[in-house]
């Protein structure tokens, strides 16, 4: 039976096609042209992807249960909350802007951390994951809306904007939330698509 054929790859600077070696783990794949990197293969890259994933989706929950900030004026004190924000926008008649709060600091990247954790899952106990492509693609679909950054960035100018007005402390979800925003960060860095890929066509 014929070999099958090599995979290609365009460069993502010069766009010269080349024929993708096998990479072993730690190895670059580099353009014969303007050297840039076209493929990698990270070590255990499946295994970080997976701790990290796991490690988000723990840290999602005290994230959006604890309170993020506690404002305290004039001896009242109120707990804000992630979703509180997003209510608080609802109940002033921002309807539009209060789903869409809601959507990119909580519904997203929920959804996300869920969607890749079925894709590594089954890939870790040695099988194919349903619907492989499909889900792949809603990663990929799903990862600019999930705008954590933007929402702890938002976080801190309220802050630092409170601070001269009343006494503002920062909750136990600050610091789940910034640990969530780092091991999603990382978990995006370390996931190599390749590994679906591969899985996909030993399965055929």
């Amino acid at each position: 039976m014929a070999s099958a054929a090599p995979a290609l790859i365009a460069c993502p600077d010069c766009d010269l096609l080349h024929a993708l070696p096998r990479l072993e783990p730690g190895q670059k794949a580099r353009c014969q042209r303007c050297d840039a990197i076209l493929a990698e293969s990270r070590r255990n890259a499946l295994d970080r992807t997976l701790a990290l994933a796991l490690a988000g989706l723990v840290l999602f929950v005290p994230a959006n249960i604890y309170p993020l900030l506690r404002l305290s004026l004039e001896g009242r004190a109120q707990d804000m909350t992630i979703f509180s924000g997003a209510l608080a926008l609802w109940e002033q008649g921002l309807h539009p802007l209060a789903v869409f709060v809601f959507a990119v600091s909580i519904a997203v990247p929920a959804l996300r951390l869920l969607a890749l954790l079925t894709l590594l899952m089954p890939l870790r106990l040695g099988r194919t994951p349903r619907r492989l492509a499909h889900m792949h693609r809603l990663t990929d679909f799903l990862k600019p809306w999930g705008m954590l950054e933007v929402y702890l960035l938002g976080v801190i100018v309220a802050f630092v904007k409170l601070a001269d007005l009343a006494t503002v402390i920062l909750g136990p979800a600050f610091f789940c939330f910034v640990g969530l925003i780092l091991c999603t960060t990382a978990a995006s860095a370390c996931f190599d698509p390749r590994l679906l890929w591969e899985r996909l066509e030993t399965s055929r």
